[in-house]
């Protein structure tokens, strides 16, 4: 495998995690800013208000990106087992 091949699948690797993750990490951002507000109006402090929340919406959005991420997880795989079999 050459440099730009090698930098190329680096690149296609990177970005199917990004796909992977980018739904989560959205989610996760979004609910746990939303709650630091609500605390930060009500002024509750209470430490396990921000991880209920988090984890359920968490579960959630994995549970409806999952097709997603399957889809572009096979697609990488697809890619890989190409690469391996031209050589």
């Amino acid at each position: 495998m050459s440099g730009p091949e090698a930098i190329d699948f680096a690149r296609s690797s990177i970005y199917v995690l990004l796909q992977v993750i980018m739904p989560t990490m959205l989610t996760a951002l979004v609910v746990g800013l939303a709650i630091g507000l609500l605390q930060a109006l009500t002024q509750i402090q209470e430490a396990t208000l921000t991880f209920v929340p988090k984890i359920i919406a968490v579960f959630v959005v994995l549970l409806i990106s999952l097709p997603l991420c399957g889809s572009a997880m096979s697609g990488l795989f697809n890619d890989i087992t190409q690469r391996i079999a031209a050589y």
